[in-house]
């Protein structure tokens, strides 16, 4: 990234060194039935996971689509550029107004996708800390009417980006990923401001940290 090469021929790189990887990895679901009988029930969900975990994600959407929300930040043009790559859809911002207008656009990806689309939120992206929630995720989950389905991601080895903030996972070849889902859970529209918003925001990093 410091050599600032064009957004668009690092996410070509990076898509192609995806799928080069994926090819060699073995990915275990768990707890996959209850996510995908609402997707086949045509109830979109929002998916929760931490930023150093996502990328087995993009792989397993089924027959529906993700739509992520991505930083505005030029990481996080590239970031957009390898998902699209990858068939996921992504809503950008940042700041407070980009934030806003970002949670808009993903919920009405998801209103008008009949079903057929889904929420995706690192949830301490993206800059963290580290496995501190952030509220994004349950205000898209309530504003879009969604279960919120926590999710982590276990891989038996990986390379770990220790000088970035996330700690970033990325697998090892011939490594087993077990990929590990909660149970879906509503969240509250009503109730999403002051103590009850943190409260959630708790609630919500006990359930990805619960996760074996």
């Amino acid at each position: 990234m410091r050599l600032r090469l064009p957004a668009g021929l690092v996410s070509l790189l990076l898509a192609a060194l995806y799928r080069l990887v994926l090819l060699t990895v073995r990915l275990r679901v768990e707890n996959y039935d209850a996510l995908r009988a609402l997707w086949a029930a045509g109830t979109p969900t929002v998916v929760a996971c931490w930023h150093n975990e996502l990328f087995c994600f993009p792989a397993l959407r089924g027959d529906t689509r993700w739509v992520a929300i991505v930083s505005a930040s030029r990481d996080g043009e590239v970031l957009a550029r390898v998902l699209n790559r990858l068939g996921v859809d992504t809503a950008r911002g940042s700041s407070s107004r980009q934030g806003l207008a970002a949670l808009r656009q993903a919920v009405r990806a998801m209103r008008e996708g009949a079903g057929r689309v889904n929420g995706f939120v690192t949830v301490d992206g993206p800059r963290g800390p580290r496995h501190k929630a952030k509220d994004g995720v349950l205000l898209l989950a309530a504003l879009a009417g969604a279960p919120l389905v926590p999710a982590r991601v276990r891989c038996s080895r990986a390379f770990v980006f220790r000088k970035a903030w996330d700690r970033f996972e990325l697998p090892l070849p011939f490594s087993t990923c077990r990929i590990v889902f909660g149970r879906p859970y509503a969240v509250p529209s009503g109730a999403l401001r002051g103590q009850a918003l943190a409260d959630a925001v708790r609630e919500l990093e006990a359930r990805l940290h619960g996760l074996g």
